[in-house]
């Protein structure tokens, strides 16, 4: 379901705990011009919207906020930690910690490191009712490993020999940055939105993204079998999102499963 129009507005027909999972990239304070209507974005707009999220959010559920922060006179705001605070006081916990790391981040000649990352705050309702982790490779022996106590001393944690053949990633996820070619000026890759659905929803499951951009989150809802509400409000950007997830619910299944 789709549609155009303020979140804050569009939000208020969300019942409440409907939404077991929320994928969205909120502006980030002013490193983008969104046709214009950057003047509907600021503290008092963010502080609402996630507020509201806790409220429309089941018990369990999770919200996936991927952020970064504006650099303004040789500081960085830090309204991204400003937010995950805020949505701590809002009732959330503030689950995970998570880093977008881009492969190709645009060159930078000023005087600081490369800024190649974003975060990825893992808001939840409650313990998460689903985590379902992507796993990789591991090398299948491990040697054995002590766990620091509180007193200072190590306890036996693990005593070493035949591994499980997968283990966890990381909270460091690497993608290429703007693949999808939508003509929006800051899309997150599709593959980051699918991680995220696989990890904390199930297939059925409501997926929401209130700040929907080019329909990223919506394309992966689709490919994964989960139902989706987007909101955009601008008419630009929702026009492509509609392309997009159209052409997606077109394709067929097992084209769908193939991009999973």
């Amino acid at each position: 379901m789709l549609h155009l129009g303020n979140c804050l507005d569009v939000m208020q027909s969300i019942p409440d705990g409907s939404v077991d999972l929320t994928v969205t990239s909120p502006p980030y304070d002013n490193l983008r011009t969104y046709n214009g209507n950057n003047d509907q974005w600021g503290e008092h707009v963010w502080r609402a919207v996630i507020a509201d999220l806790y409220r429309v959010t089941a018990d369990g559920g999770v919200v996936v906020w991927v952020v970064s922060d504006a650099t303004i006179n040789g500081s960085e705001t830090g309204t991204s930690f400003k937010q995950a605070l805020w949505a701590m006081e809002c009732g959330f916990r503030l689950h995970d910690t998570m880093i977008y790391q881009k492969k190709n981040p645009v060159p930078n000649h000023q005087n600081r490191y490369q800024p190649n990352f974003e975060f990825m705050f893992i808001f939840s309702k409650g313990k998460p009712k689903t985590f379902s982790a992507i796993r990789i490779p591991s090398k299948g022996i491990v040697g054995g490993s002590n766990q620091r106590q509180v007193d200072g001393t190590t306890k036996k944690f693990h005593s070493g020999g035949a591994a499980h053949p997968t283990k966890y990633k990381t909270a460091i996820w690497e993608y290429s940055v703007g693949s999808d070619r939508s003509g929006h000026p800051a899309p997150f890759p599709l593959q980051l939105a699918t991680d995220h659905i696989l990890s904390w929803s199930n297939p059925g499951e409501t997926v929401l993204d209130c700040f929907m951009g080019s329909g990223t989150t919506g394309v992966a809802c689709i490919n994964t079998g989960r139902s989706f509400i987007g909101i955009e409000l601008d008419p630009t950007y929702f026009a492509i999102a509609e392309k997009r997830i159209a052409t997606a619910q077109a394709a067929p299944v097992q084209e769908r499963m193939d991009l999973i």
